[in-house]
């Protein structure tokens, strides 16, 4: 993935600052560790940049949760429908497990997604 650096899709995958891509913006890197899913540094140890712009600024990526679960969704319900030729009732299901089983995943991406609205990629040089 070393490639994408610079860009933000890079950012949004790996969970790693938006401005620097030097650390990841998360304390704990597994996301399923349920009880710090969530915990995010305060700031980043590589260009000091301060993650929460304001108080409650992650309430936004509750709306880009939505469509990001939609994503999921769909692809669970082509890859069980159409691909393992399940039935309906069976691809329900396979939806359901796959939302739940994702969650987690689908909570980093979407806080990802939102702070890379706002903040941009700076190269080293750009930094100092």
């Amino acid at each position: 993935m070393g490639i994408l650096k610079g860009t933000k899709i890079y950012s949004i995958f790996t969970g790693s600052c938006p401005v620097c891509h030097e650390e990841s913006m998360y304390t704990q890197q597994n996301p399923y560790k349920l009880s710090e899913t969530l915990k995010m540094n305060e700031r980043c140890s590589h260009c000091n940049t301060k993650y929460k712009i304001e108080p409650s600024f992650f309430y936004g990526a509750m709306y880009v949760s939505y469509p990001v679960g939609i994503a999921f969704a769909v692809a669970a319900f082509v890859i069980g429908f159409f691909i393992f030729k399940l039935n309906l009732v069976a691809s329900f299901f396979l939806i359901t497990a796959t939302m739940i089983v994702f969650l987690p995943v689908i909570l980093r991406i979407s806080r990802n997604i939102w702070i890379n609205f706002f903040m941009h990629y700076k190269k080293e040089k750009e930094l100092s």
